[in-house]
């Protein structure tokens, strides 16, 4: 499912325009961005939590010239299913 393939749900499910179903959607995007991006983590009940972690600096290779070259370390975002969610998925 992609972001308009959601949009078209909600707004179905919700008897809302589509324009309208959007504008949540983006917002609730922005709003969980903008939290990770500050280092908080973000926990939705019942469905799971996403953080920001750091992965170290680390040596990798080329895999054309096998040549070692260094990667930088770097932010990204994780996600930790609820139990509910697991739970759900491995019915």
């Amino acid at each position: 499912m992609n972001k308009t393939q959601l949009v078209e749900t909600i707004s179905a499910n919700q008897n809302m325009k589509k324009k309208d179903a959007d504008n949540i959607v983006s917002a609730v995007f922005d709003a969980i961005a903008k939290a990770l991006s500050d280092g908080e983590k973000v926990q939705i009940s019942g469905f799971g939590s996403f953080e920001t972690k750091v992965r170290g600096e680390r040596m990798g290779r080329n895999p054309q010239t096998k040549e070692e070259i260094k990667i930088a370390a770097y932010k990204c975002a994780t996600f930790s299913p609820s139990k509910n969610l697991k739970s759900l998925l491995n019915q």
